[in-house]
């Protein structure tokens, strides 16, 4: 980030993003060296700045994608596959893909590009196909197995005009957003669940009860480069159940994000017997956002002092007390986000593979990252 223009960057983003603020950019890039890589686009037009995007870059190894070949394996007949296959098991540890992100691979949403009001969305979209193909270019990609991603749109944002499926972009649904919206004249945690129903109300009084032992803390970034060892063993508690791990944090990440950005972002422990058995973390955005962001949990007491049911109602009461109109909960877990009032708003990515063996590839791991079916929840009282 320190060779871009930051000047011609900020005229783009403004305040609008702060995943696209150079602060925050410049922070992850050199936290997550040198396992992600990152490249930053400028687009001018009469000299000036009208299109910025940032890219990640991750190689996997084959391990990653064995289990996903693996599982469709009975349903694919592709000879190609069947012989990629053996190589799976054969070169496990080596690199085997690599996939170039537009967007953010640590937080959900369209973190990927932005715009001046100079363009519109669909010349946005031109540009963004034609940039992503010079970065596989810049990046010597043609040839190996590989492919470029998209990430995240809200499906009710995109423009009619398909301008990525028409360059070989394969459309798909990823997880969706749980989005709160706090409703006016809530004051405070208690008179948000007052809104809910007898059911619910009850159910919340019972979670509320099973952390009355637990200690909650905001961590200042001393203490939590203190517990960097225990916080980052819950952190890899969670990333070891994630359905895909597209990319792992570094172990300084949460104390390197708060002494940077001390106000804006904070990391709760939760402590049994000054011992530290889970974490939360969020950021407040300027856009009257929290963005909860990484969580740690200890599953050994987890279930007894439902520890994570805590987490999605503390958050709630941050956002409160902290005047925010709108928490965005990501996605995974989706039901039990949605018995404390959060709905779903879905996200649609775009993937396009470098080769055949590449689209071989990406058939099952598409279909692995599709939506699981949940029952929405609704706790509140009918009107």
């Amino acid at each position: 980030m320190q060779e871009v223009n930051q000047a011609d960057w900020n005229e783009v983003v403004k305040k609008s993003n702060f995943f696209l603020q150079p602060d925050y950019l410049q922070t992850l890039e050199i936290l997550q060296q040198p396992t992600l890589l990152h490249r930053f686009v400028i687009v001018y037009l009469n000299k000036k700045p009208v299109w910025v995007a940032c890219f990640q870059i991750t190689d996997f190894t084959a391990h990653v994608f064995g289990d996903l070949v693996e599982n469709q394996i009975q349903e694919l007949q592709s000879k190609r596959l069947k012989l990629f296959d053996r190589y799976l098991n054969k070169y496990k540890n080596n690199v085997l893909m690599r996939l170039i992100t537009c967007g953010n691979n640590f937080v959900s949403g369209e973190h990927g590009f932005a715009h001046s009001k100079k363009i519109n969305k669909v010349e946005a979209l031109i540009l963004l196909e034609k940039v992503c193909s010079l970065v596989s270019q810049e990046e010597k990609l043609r040839g190996t197995i590989s492919a470029t991603l998209v990430k995240d749109f809200y499906s009710k944002e995109l423009p009619k005009e398909q301008v990525l499926q028409k360059h070989k972009f394969i459309e798909f649904l990823a997880e969706p957003n749980m989005l709160i919206t706090i409703p006016e004249g809530v004051k405070s945690i208690e008179d948000y669940i007052q809104l809910f129903s007898k059911k619910y109300r009850n159910r919340v009084k019972n979670i509320l009860k099973a952390k009355e032992p637990v200690e909650i803390k905001n961590l200042s970034w001393q203490e939590i480069q203190k517990y960097e060892v225990p916080l980052y063993a819950l952190y890899e508690n969670v990333f070891n159940r994630a359905k895909f791990k597209l990319a792992k944090l570094a172990p300084s990440y949460f104390y390197e994000m708060k002494k940077k950005f001390d106000t804006l972002f904070y990391v709760q422990g939760y402590f049994l017997e000054s011992h530290l058995v889970a974490f939360s973390s969020g950021f407040f955005l300027p856009n009257n956002v929290l963005e909860a962001h990484y969580i740690g949990i200890d599953y050994k007491v987890n279930k007894e002092y439902e520890l994570y049911q805590n987490m999605l109602l503390d958050f709630v009461e941050a956002a409160i007390t902290h005047k925010k109109s709108t928490l965005n909960l990501g996605r995974t877990a989706a039901e039990i986000k949605s018995t404390i009032g959060a709905q779903a708003h879905n996200l649609v990515c775009y993937i396009r593979p470098q080769n055949t063996v590449s689209k071989a590839i990406l058939t099952p791991f598409i279909n692995y990252l599709q939506p699981t079916s949940w029952v929405p929840r609704n706790p509140f009282k009918e009107v």
